[in-house]
């Protein structure tokens, strides 16, 4: 039965789940089994409120959210359809997570990509062409302590890309850079210049870069845990000094 504009949802017996979510759940469970796909225009809304069980409201309501996850998108004047559901679309507003961080969330999302990082790096090692080895270590060059913050920054965030790029994994590409966050990238160049220790990191990338070249997955792994486990160290060490004094 449609439920006319407005009116108040009625969940099966038992069922506890917000009305907005029970149409979410219905959304991806039909995109899951294949009746929605990637590309698709979903049904009218009257008809999709009614197979989902719930109001027009609640649908509209569904929609936005699915619209933020990037699952649907909203065509003005032709209707919802499905995304592409490319990794990187469904997992961008992950990325926030790295940039608004901060004390204790900062170092979980360091510990993470101490998990994810290694692994990525072992597995380029393993995969690595020519061409893309050539473009690292163009990109290694552009990395410099002494340079502009800026551009150094940018070369950073660039090298650890190209890495997982390497891997042909779109969806570990998509996690890697919502673990990535410019403003504590720039953040650790800063503080290594200031302690005379900016060199070290390029150190690192560079060890990262020779056993990519080697195609030896073993040293990448290992160099790319260093190099993460520099920056935990730092920061922590970083974050219990706290703010300058005025």
């Amino acid at each position: 039965m449609t439920l006319p504009d407005g009116a108040p949802d009625a969940p099966p017996p038992g069922d506890r789940m917000p009305a907005a979510q029970r149409a979410i759940e219905h959304v991806k469970a039909r995109i899951a089994d294949g009746t929605f796909r990637p590309g698709d225009r979903l049904p009218a809304e009257r008809d999709l409120a009614a197979d989902a069980g719930v109001s027009r409201g609640s649908l509209r309501e569904a929609v936005r959210a699915l619209t933020a996850l990037g699952v649907v998108e909203v065509r003005r004047g032709a209707g919802v359809y499905v995304t592409a559901l490319r990794p990187a679309d469904l997992l961008e507003a992950f990325s926030v997570l790295a940039e608004v961080a901060d004390g204790a969330t900062l170092i979980e999302v360091l510990q993470v990509r101490r998990m994810l990082e290694p692994a990525a790096t072992a597995l380029a090692a393993a995969r690595a062409d020519d061409a893309g080895l050539r473009r690292l270590g163009e990109i290694l060059d552009r990395i410099d302590p002494a340079g502009s913050e800026y551009d150094t920054v940018t070369a950073d965030l660039t090298f650890h890309q190209a890495i997982v790029a390497i891997t042909g994994n779109a969806t570990l590409a998509a996690i890697n850079d919502g673990l990535s966050s410019r403003t504590l990238h720039a953040r650790v160049w800063r503080g290594h210049r200031e302690a005379g220790r900016a060199a070290r990191l390029r150190e690192d990338h560079e060890r990262i870069h020779r056993a990519l070249l080697d195609r030896d997955p073993d040293a990448a792994r290992a160099a790319a845990t260093l190099h993460v486990l520099e920056v935990e160290r730092w920061l922590r060490a970083d974050l219990a000094a706290g703010p300058d004094p005025a």
